[in-house]
Order: structure tokens, then sequence, then C-alpha cells
């Protein structure tokens, strides 16, 4: 890749006027940030619709796995929001996953560990045998 750039006489130029001038690097740096930031903005305001109909619309044709999905995500939300406001300790949360484990709405009971493949074949063998 970069010996397109060693060999274009552009990119040559580029790098001999950002070596020797501080007010040409940083006018090109600032084009190399805000130009992008600038189009990037006005694309998303083109593209970003504030159509009550349209939202409304879309949100009545609607999979029933969104409409579940976007209710437990509120609900979780909810509950982690409730729990900063009242300042509870959610470092446990963290821990939990990262050890592959779930907590549960218990408070009492906060880690509960996710049961492993074979204990779950083995609740459903004993299942089928009654």
């Amino acid at each position: 890749m970069s010996v397109l750039w060693e060999k274009s006489e552009t990119w040559r130029w580029i790098v001999r006027k950002t070596r020797d001038s501080k007010p040409f690097f940083i006018t090109f740096a600032t084009i190399c940030g805000v130009v992008p930031g600038v189009i990037g903005y006005c694309v998303m305001q083109l593209t970003n619709s504030s159509n009550p109909e349209l939202e409304t619309r879309l949100r009545q044709n609607a999979r029933h796995e969104s409409l579940v999905m976007a209710k437990v995500n509120q609900e979780r939300l909810a509950e982690y929001l409730g729990e900063l406001k009242r300042k509870e300790d959610t470092n446990d949360r963290y821990i939990a996953a990262l050890k592959g484990q779930t907590l549960t709405r218990n408070p009492y009971v906060r880690i509960q560990p996710i049961p492993n493949q074979a204990d779950k074949e083995l609740k459903i063998d004993v299942k089928e045998k009654k």
C-alpha cells in the first residue's frame, strides 16, 4: 500500500509541505478531520427522517421479534437506570459477564451461573423419561 503513496508526486509534495510548514500541517490536518465530519453530518441529516407518520407505520409493521427485543431492552435499561439512581454497586454485573454468568432479578441471589450443555441434556432426558 505504501508503494502507491511513495510513487505519487502529489503525496510527496504534501509530505514535504507538512514537514516544512507548521501552518500547512495544521490546515491539512484540520481539512482531513473537518471535511469528512461535515460530509457525514450532512448525510445523516439528509437520511434521518423525522416524519411521525413514517415512524408509526414502521412500528406497526415491525416483526414480533423486534417488538419483544425492544420491550426486553427497555426493561433492562429501566432496571439498570434504577440501580444507578439508587446508587447500587453495579460492578458485579460486569464481573458476572466476564465469568460467563447472568444476573437474576432476585436481589438476594445476584449471580446465577449459566448451566452447562450437559446439564441441559440431562434435564431434557429426565423430563422425557417421566
